[in-house]
C-alpha cells in the first residue's frame, strides 16, 4: 500500500478514479512520475479506442477577453448530451476557447499542436486525451475561430 496522500495527489492531478490511481501507483512501484506516465499512456490507448465513435452532441463555447477586443469560439463535440452538459466538458470547452483567444491558431490541427497555456509541458492534444480518459467518451474539436479588433 502507498500513502493516502500519494493516491490523493495523483487523483487530484488526473481526475481518474481512486482505484485506478492505486493500480497505477502499484505498477509504478510508488514512483509518482512513472505513475503519471502510465496514466498518460493509458489515456492515449483509451482515446485511440474511442476515436471511431460518432460525436453527435457538444457545445459551442465563446471566450471574450476583458478588453472586448479579442474573442474566440470553439465547437467541441462529444458522444452524448449528458456529457455535453457536464461541468468537466464545459470547463474543457472554456479552456480551449481561452487557448484559441490567446494563441490565435489558424486551424484545429494547429490548436492541437500548441503548448497548453496553463501547462506548457503538455500540448492541447495531451489535454484532450486526458479529458477523454476522465470523461470516457470521444471528444473532438470540430471548429475554432478567433476574432480581433
Amino acid at each position: 500500500m502507498f500513502p493516502t496522500e500519494l493516491v490523493k495527489q495523483l487523483r487530484e492531478e488526473s481526475g481518474i478514479s481512486i482505484s485506478e490511481c492505486k493500480k497505477v501507483l502499484e505498477e509504478a512501484g510508488g514512483n509518482l512520475e512513472k505513475a503519471r506516465g502510465l496514466l498518460l499512456q493509458r489515456g492515449k490507448q483509451l482515446a485511440a479506442k474511442k476515436e471511431a465513435r460518432e460525436v453527435g452532441e457538444g457545445i459551442v463555447e465563446a471566450y471574450v477577453h476583458p478588453t472586448g477586443k479579442t474573442a474566440a469560439l470553439i465547437d467541441l463535440r462529444c458522444e452524448t448530451d449528458f456529457v455535453a452538459r457536464s461541468e468537466g466538458f464545459k470547463k474543457l470547452a472554456h479552456e480551449l476557447a481561452l487557448q484559441a483567444a490567446s494563441m490565435n491558431p489558424a486551424s484545429v490541427e494547429e490548436l492541437l499542436s500548441q503548448p497548453y497555456i496553463r501547462d506548457p509541458g503538455k500540448t492541447i492534444k495531451d489535454l484532450l486525451i486526458e479529458s477523454i480518459a476522465k470523461i470516457g467518451e470521444n471528444i473532438v474539436i470540430k471548429r475554432v475561430s478567433r476574432f480581433e479588433i
